[in-house]
């Protein structure tokens, strides 16, 4: 018999669930995205919150839907390409780019800020430092995670609705004019801008966490824990829009306080400061510094458990140091840096993942025939790897630039919809067969 989760338990899973994905990326990259399209912010704000927030909700159902994870979503692919997948994002999320991220972050949001001389050899041992109480977290399993989110939530809601309120009272600036890039496209460069918080990357490794947590409570039932996953995800996600259009707005309203910002830290900083003064500072350090350890802990966890039950001669805690000690070491390459390694990667994978969602949430229209699923991904991959090296800053042949999107950065979406719109066609034209089979 299944459980039935009251009010209380579903709230406390949605702001679990909110603690998972806050971290790094969700404070960074708004900021500065304000800043440079304060003169359009609207559109700008409507893509970003597409990626950074539409995406991981629909990941999130997905995920239920398929009854797994990543791994779920990838068995359309053939069983070498789905591993390749698999491996690939886990890296991208573990010691490739989002966990040594949080440490930078913390960094330079909670550290840098307060000693005399910021450089690279206190980031290095900040990184150490960092990833040694990561490692130290990862591989003791307990009630830790939890107790620190349920700390870090409320505390950051409350940051965040006094800055809101305090951006309606008094900004700390003056709005300026959209960098050009913006300006021509507010709506596709907020859309790939999203894609730099990975949220939707990670709502495929928590989406699993979340429905074994269910399980763990006596959610049986596979409608309850869809039921339930789907509340938690509306109020992960209610919460991460207030973050970004927060966020946004602080941006724009700073124009006056900063010049040339080369990170979101660089507006993040100046702003807090001149809302509420050196206070401001030392909360915003504490609250940031804990939902980026929070989130490396979660990162490390998750990948050294995907790694060692796939490779069973990997110990999960031989995984954990090796994922810590590696992105320590990547951090050693700056934040800018490592945003800037991390772009095009984005950009290739980033389709990817959004067609294998779309291909578990429009099974019902399009069908689930393997050949069809198999095609939709293959021509996101080909044309998103344009993008991506496009993005790298390869020349491209001029055929690509008449692609509608391609000049914006997703040259892959009328393709793959055009893909899905021949997996369709291809269903039903079996379909009628069948029928006439029959008849």
């Amino acid at each position: 018999m299944t459980t039935k989760l009251k009010g209380a338990d579903i709230l406390a899973l949605g702001f679990m669930t909110f603690a998972f994905f806050l971290g790094a990326g969700n404070m960074i990259f708004p900021p500065l995205a304000g800043l440079q399209a304060a003169g359009d912010l609207g559109l700008a704000t409507i893509g970003f919150l597409l990626t950074a927030v539409g995406l991981p909700l629909l990941t999130i159902i997905a995920v239920a839907l398929a009854g797994g994870g990543l791994e779920a979503l990838a068995r359309v692919l053939p069983k070498g390409l789905a591993l390749l997948l698999c491996v690939a994002l886990y890296l991208i999320l573990g010691p490739f780019f989002a966990t040594p991220r949080t440490a930078l972050v913390a960094y330079e949001l909670g550290f840098a800020p307060f000693i005399s001389a910021p450089g690279p050899l206190a980031q290095a041992l900040y990184s150490l430092a960092f990833f040694g109480l990561t490692f130290y977290l990862a591989i003791r399993p307990g009630k830790l995670l939890a107790v620190v989110g349920k700390v870090i939530t409320p505390v950051l809601l409350l940051l965040l609705g006094a800055i809101a309120l305090t951006l309606m009272v008094a900004p700390p600036g003056v709005a300026g004019a959209s960098v050009e890039a913006w300006h021509q496209a507010p709506f596709a460069k907020g859309f790939l801008e999203g894609y730099m918080t990975m949220d939707t990357l990670g709502a495929l490794l928590f989406g699993l966490v979340i429905v074994n947590a269910l399980k763990a409570k006596g959610v049986e039932d596979r409608r309850d824990q869809f039921r339930y996953l789907c509340m938690a995800g509306g109020i992960a996600a209610t919460g991460l829009a207030l973050v970004y259009v927060t966020l946004f707005h602080l941006g724009a309203d700073s124009g006056s306080l900063v010049s040339n910002p080369k990170a979101g830290s660089d507006v993040l900083v100046p702003a807090i400061q001149a809302l509420f003064g050196a206070a401001g500072l030392y909360v915003l350090a504490a609250v940031v510094t804990l939902a980026c350890l929070t989130t490396a802990v979660g990162l490390t966890s998750a990948c050294a458990e995907y790694f060692s039950l796939t490779f069973p001669r990997l110990g999960h805690v031989q995984v954990a140091a090796v994922v810590a000690a590696g992105s320590a070491l990547v951090a050693n390459v700056g934040l800018a840096q490592l945003i800037a390694i991390s772009v095009p990667v984005l950009f290739f994978v980033y389709p990817v993942a959004i067609a294998l969602v779309a291909l578990r949430l429009l099974a019902g229209p399009v069908g689930q025939q393997r050949w069809g699923q198999q095609l939709v991904v293959a021509v996101t991959a080909a044309f998103a790897l344009f993008d991506g090296l496009k993005a790298a800053g390869v020349t491209m042949p001029a055929l690509l630039s008449s692609l509608p999107l391609f000049d914006a950065g997703m040259g892959w979406l009328l393709p793959a919809s055009a893909a899905l719109v021949v997996m369709a066609l291809g269903r039903n034209r079996g379909q009628a067969l069948a029928e006439a089979v029959e008849g």
